[in-house]
C-alpha cells in the first residue's frame, strides 16, 4: 500500500505540472478548447507539449509513478491500487495549494478527508493479492478494450462542450485502466514468452491511449469534467476485473469495510477534481491596439 500512495503523490503532482504545461503549449490545428464540431483529437499536441519544461518534469513523475504501481500491482488487489491512485486528485490539490497559491474551501478539505478515511479502511480491510489468472480470453479483452478507447476518442474529438472533455477523460481513465490490469497478467518476462502474450500489447496501447487522450483533454473543455471522467475510468472497471476474475478479495468479514472505503476514495477524489484545471494566465498589460487594429479575442 506504501508503493501504491507513493505512486498517487507522483501521478497527482504531475498533473499539476503537466496540466499548466499543456496550456500553454501553442494550439495546432483541430486543437484549441473551442474547436467547432467536426475536428479530431491532436496528435501534435504532446509533441508541443514536449517542449514544456513542466511537462517533462511531469512525465519524469509519472515515469517514477509507474514503477511504483507496478509494485503495488503486484502486492495487492487492484480495487486497492486503484483507490490510491483516484487519491492522486488530493496530492493534486495540495499541490496546487503549495505551487499555485489556491485555496481550499472547508467542503475540499473534508473531501481530503473523506480520501484518506477512505484509503484507511481499504488498507485495513484489503487482504492478499488474488493469483487467478483469468480466462485466456482477458488478455485479447484487454487489447481490444484500448483499440476501443482510442476510437472512442477520436469519434469524442467531434463533440463539443462538456461531453467531449467528459469522452476524452473517460477514455484515458480506460486506458490507464488496461494498464493496471495488464500489469496483472503478465506472469513471465522471459523472451519469447512475454512476446507472445497479449497482455504485453494491450499495456503498451493501453498507456499510449491514455496518455494521447488525457492531453487532449487538459486542452479541450474543462478539464475538471474530464479528470472526473479519468477517476471513473481507471478504478470501477479494474477493481470489477480483480474481484471477478483475479482472485481479489478483501479479509473475510471486512468485505463492507473495503467498499465503504472504496466508495469514499472515490467520491471525496471526485470532489477534488477541480484541480485537474490549469489556472488560466494572468492578462499582460498591454497598450491598447492602434485605431486601425480590430480587438482580437484572447
Amino acid at each position: 500500500m506504501i508503493c501504491a500512495l507513493a505512486s498517487a503523490v507522483c501521478f497527482g503532482t504531475a498533473s499539476v505540472l503537466q496540466a499548466v504545461a499543456t496550456r500553454a503549449a501553442e494550439p495546432g490545428t483541430g486543437s484549441a478548447g473551442d474547436t467547432p464540431a467536426g475536428s479530431a483529437i491532436d496528435p501534435g499536441l504532446l509533441l508541443r507539449a514536449l517542449a514544456q519544461w513542466r511537462f517533462l518534469a511531469g512525465l519524469a513523475l509519472d515515469g517514477l509513478g509507474f514503477l511504483l504501481q507496478v509494485v503495488a500491482l503486484r502486492s495487492i488487489p487492484l480495487y486497492a491500487v486503484g483507490a490510491a491512485l483516484a487519491a492522486s486528485l488530493a496530492v493534486t490539490a495540495l499541490v496546487a495549494v503549495r505551487l499555485l497559491g489556491t485555496r481550499l474551501s472547508a467542503a475540499e478539505w473534508s473531501a481530503v478527508g473523506t480520501v484518506c478515511a477512505g484509503l484507511m479502511m481499504i488498507a485495513f480491510a484489503s487482504g492478499p493479492e488474488g493469483h487467478d489468472a483469468g480466462p485466456p480470453a482477458l488478455r485479447w479483452s484487454l487489447l481490444v478494450t484500448a483499440v476501443a478507447a482510442l476510437l472512442a476518442g477520436v469519434l469524442a474529438g467531434r463533440l463539443s462542450g462538456r461531453p467531449r472533455a467528459l469522452a476524452l477523460g473517460l477514455g484515458a481513465g480506460v486506458g490507464f485502466g488496461v494498464v493496471e490490469v495488464a500489469v496483472r497478467l503478465i506472469d513471465s518476462v522471459a523472451i519469447p514468452r512475454i512476446l507472445g502474450n497479449p497482455a504485453l500489447y494491450a499495456l503498451a496501447f493501453g498507456a499510449a491511449t491514455g496518455f494521447l487522450l488525457l492531453t487532449s483533454a487538459f486542452q479541450r473543455g474543462s478539464v475538471t469534467v474530464a479528470t472526473a471522467g479519468m477517476v471513473l475510468g481507471e478504478t470501477a472497471g479494474p477493481a470489477l476485473v480483480g474481484i471477478v476474475w483475479l482472485g481479489d478479495r478483501p479479509r473475510e468479514g471486512l468485505q463492507w469495510l473495503a467498499a465503504v472505503g472504496f466508495l469514499a476514495a472515490v467520491a471525496g477524489a471526485l470532489a477534488l477534481t477541480r484541480f485537474g484545471e490549469a489556472p488560466a494566465p494572468a492578462p499582460a498589460a498591454a497598450p491598447g491596439p492602434e485605431p486601425s487594429e480590430p480587438l482580437r479575442r484572447r
